[in-house]
Parts: C-alpha cells; sequence; structure tokens
C-alpha cells in the first residue's frame, strides 16, 4: 500500500514538474518571445565612418564597413560585397504585413526592398513587402503576419517560378464558392502554381509554426487581438527555405533569377521638383479609422516620407524611423466582388493582369506613366507617355494600387 502511494507521489511531483517546464517555456518564447536588436537602415550608411556608442550597439550579421558598390537587382540601390554575397545564395523573401489601425507601427518595411500596397478587405488596406538585398546586414523582424490574397500572388509570381512567399493562412472556399472554385481563393492557387506542400517554397504559418513564427500580444505595450500578433524574422523563414531547398536555386539547379527581369534604374539622379505633399485614399469612403495616405518629399534627403490619418508619421518599430520612398507609384487597376459565397462578400479581385494608368513619383516630379503586365509570372512594366520604360531613382519602391476611377489623388 505504502509503496502504491509513494509511486503515487513519484508520478504526479514528475507529471507536475513536466507541466510546470512546458508553461515555463511557453510563457518565455511564445507568450514572450525572445528580444532582438537590429541596425536601423540610417545606421547601416554610417558604419564606414567610426561608430559611436549609440550605433555600436547594434548587431550586424556582416561586415559592411567597405564600399557600397553592389546594385541590388530589385531596386538599384548599392549594397558592398559582403551584402552581395548574401543575397546571391537565396531568393526574394515576399511577407504580407497588415496595416489594421490595430497594426501600427508595424516591423520591418523599412527594410523592403519593394513594398505593394492595395485594399485587402473593407477598405483595410495590407502590404507585401518584398526583402533580398536590404534585409541581409541584419535580422528583421517581420509583421505583424496576415493572410494570403490572390491579387498580391500575381505580383509574388513575377519574383521567380518560386518565390518565398509568406502568409498566415489564406482567401479560400471553405464557405463554399460557387461550382467549387473561385480566383478569389488563395490558398487553391498556390496549390496549382505547384508552391505548396512541407517541401514547398510557400511559407504558410500554418504548415511552419513556431520557433519560425510566433506571437506576440502586448508588443505596442498594449494587448491587441489574436490577429494583430503574428510575427517571423528573415533569417528564420530563409532558414526554413534553406531547409527545404530553396535558396537561389532549386532543387533542380534552376536559379530563381532566370527569367527575372530587372526594372531599368537611372545612373544620375536628377534635379528636385517642386511636388512636395502627395495625398489619396484607397477607396472613396474610407472605412471608419480612415487608410488615407500622405507622402512628403524632402529635397534634402530625395526621400518621401510616409504619414498615417491625421498627419502621423508612419513608423517601423523595429527602428523606430518614418517609412520612406525614393520612388512612389500610385497605379490604377479594376477592382470587383469576388462572388465566392464568402459571409458579405468581401473578398476582393483587382485586375493586375492587363493594363492601366498610374502616376510615377520621383524627386519632387510628377509624371503620368502606363502600366502592362502580360501574364501572372510576366513582370510588371510602368512606360512614360512617350511608350519608354521608366527609369527608377535607385532605393526603394512604394506601389499602391487604387481601384480605377478612385480620384482621391493630389499632388
Amino acid at each position: 500500500m505504502k509503496k502504491n502511494v509513494l509511486i503515487g507521489v513519484i508520478a504526479f511531483l514528475g507529471l507536475y514538474l513536466f507541466s510546470t517546464g512546458i508553461s515555463f517555456a511557453v510563457f518565455t518564447y511564445v507568450v514572450d518571445p525572445p528580444k532582438f536588436e537590429f541596425l536601423s537602415p540610417g545606421n547601416v550608411e554610417k558604419q564606414s565612418g567610426e561608430q559611436s556608442q549609440e550605433e555600436s550597439k547594434f548587431k550586424l550579421l556582416l561586415d559592411i564597413s567597405g564600399p557600397k558598390t553592389e546594385v541590388c537587382p530589385l531596386n538599384g540601390k548599392k549594397y558592398t560585397v559582403e551584402e552581395r554575397k548574401a543575397w546571391e545564395n537565396r531568393r526574394p523573401l515576399l511577407v504580407m504585413v497588415e496595416n489594421h489601425e490595430e497594426s501600427r507601427p508595424q516591423s520591418g518595411l523599412s527594410s523592403a526592398d519593394i513594398v505593394y500596397e492595395t485594399v485587402a478587405e473593407g477598405g483595410i488596406t495590407r502590404f507585401m513587402g518584398v526583402f533580398y538585398c536590404g534585409a541581409q546586414s541584419h535580422e528583421v523582424i517581420i509583421g505583424p503576419i496576415r493572410s494570403a490574397r490572390s491579387f498580391f500572388l500575381d505580383w509574388a509570381s513575377e519574383y521567380g517560378n518560386n518565390p518565398l512567399y509568406t502568409h498566415v493562412g489564406g482567401a479560400n472556399c471553405n464557405h463554399g464558392c460557387p461550382g467549387g472554385t473561385s480566383k478569389a481563393d488563395a490558398l487553391g492557387q498556390i496549390e496549382r502554381y505547384g508552391w505548396g506542400g512541407a517541401t514547398g517554397n510557400d511559407l504558410n504559418q500554418f504548415s511552419i509554426g513556431y520557433p519560425t513564427f510566433w506571437r506576440d500580444y502586448e508588443r505596442l505595450g498594449r494587448t491587441v487581438a489574436t490577429e494583430h500578433t503574428m510575427y517571423s524574422t528573415s533569417e528564420r523563414l530563409w532558414g526554413v527555405a534553406k531547409t527545404r531547398g530553396w535558396t537561389n536555386m532549386d532543387e533542380e539547379g534552376i536559379e530563381w533569377n532566370e527569367d527575372f527581369i530587372s526594372w531599368k534604374f537611372a545612373e544620375e539622379e536628377s534635379e528636385s521638383g517642386s511636388v512636395t505633399d502627395i495625398t489619396y485614399d484607397f477607396w472613396s469612403n474610407s472605412p471608419a479609422g480612415d487608410y488615407s495616405v500622405k507622402w512628403t518629399f524632402d529635397s534634402a534627403t530625395k526621400l518621401y516620407s510616409r504619414f498615417n490619418p491625421s498627419n502621423q508619421p508612419h513608423k517601423d518599430l523595429n527602428v523606430d524611423e518614418q517609412l520612406t520612398a525614393k520612388n512612389i507609384i500610385v497605379m490604377y487597376s479594376v477592382e470587383s466582388p469576388a462572388n465566392d459565397g464568402y459571409p458579405g462578400n468581401i473578398h476582393l479581385l483587382y485586375g493586375l493582369i492587363g493594363k492601366g494608368d498610374g502616376v510615377l513619383f520621383q524627386n519632387g516630379k510628377a509624371e503620368e506613366i502606363t502600366w502592362s503586365k502580360a501574364t501572372r509570372t510576366a513582370r510588371t512594366k510602368y512606360f512614360d507617355s512617350k511608350g519608354r520604360e521608366v527609369l527608377f531613382e535607385p532605393g526603394t519602391i512604394w506601389i499602391s494600387n487604387l481601384p480605377k476611377g478612385n480620384k482621391t489623388l493630389t499632388y
């Protein structure tokens, strides 16, 4: 009898210690994930000189003290040889980042080479950051990460046959699409494109989980809803891709950029123009909370700074710096409801394959342009009034897609 009691006590203690250890691990690494220190883009530029005490606290992954001679194939900006060696062993990382009020300020967008933005649903926009050249010198926390949408897949498909597309689930036919299919069925599209599966290039949080992804409910110093709490980092995501065999080339030895077409970039910076303020709404009747955008051009830095509604600087939480861009494109495409049986019919479609109009902003100048994309995998190209492909200024490119007929753009 005593022996049975002793065994029971020992078993209870063992179970208690085990459950306590699990709880501690969950609390430490999920509720309160490891903290990171990152190098701000502004400080990256200063590494060639003597570091101040403030600058030296940031953790670099590479020695970037050398001259910036290597041109980024995505946005034309120059980086060091060490950074080029790093990105040449990888393929671009495309991450869905939300823009709900509860997600601001986001993390990581200042390190993206290119950012795409359009409405996901209900007038609320979503970003797709393209991380490649600017995310090699330091690990970048990215988030909050949200779900896939079919029209973002059209853009993602321009970055090689098997781009690293990162998201948390996505639009699908779980609510009974008419006929069993829908043009808004992003998850179905991912499978049809051959991106899915345990060894595929699709980085869906649903199939990967912790520690590549984690939730942080107190990131903003206050509790937010679960859908605004998913994060990852550039290094963790590239790490998963490497284990799956998706580096700069696939398992068949085909490099990601074999058919990739770079945009064209100006060799010399032109003089500044007088267009200093740009404003637009993605929907003419923006929902409560407002998702209007303002950019202000600084002739000294030759950069556009982004503002949220109420003229608040739109910042990157990682570095506590305002988001900037060297080039801004406001393009127009046909918006339509998906009619896929989803409650409220809130899933949208955008006609990003075809042709349309837009405006290019760079160096304080505005230029009316057109755009063209022949197929899903074809590169979107932008042309001036004479039919010549536009020359981007080397640096961050920000592309905002508005519904055709939207008249809110002012400059």
